[in-house]
């Protein structure tokens, strides 16, 4: 299920959560909010960038543990084997 986040419409008419803006776990057929379900006020569904993978180093780590091999060029038509 995917994280949403929502915000208040109107920083000056709601309550602190939702001025400064909440996350709701949510599935994909559920309607989206329209209220804070905390005071009422009117909130919009914000934009966000999603996370895939994860760092850099863990995808390495998992590649090596798997088999595959990481290659470093050196020069034109030169390679190392990192792992």
């Amino acid at each position: 299920m995917p994280i949403y986040e929502y915000r208040a419409r109107d920083e000056h008419v709601s309550c602190p959560t939702c001025a400064h803006g909440f996350e709701r776990l949510q599935r994909l057929s559920d309607t989206v909010l329209t209220v804070c379900p905390r005071c009422g006020a009117p909130v919009v569904k914000l934009i966000s960038a999603p996370s895939v993978g994860g760092s850099k180093s863990g995808l390495d780590d998992r590649a090596k543990a798997a088999g595959f091999h990481k290659l470093k060029r050196l020069g034109k038509g030169e390679y190392e084997k990192t792992y």
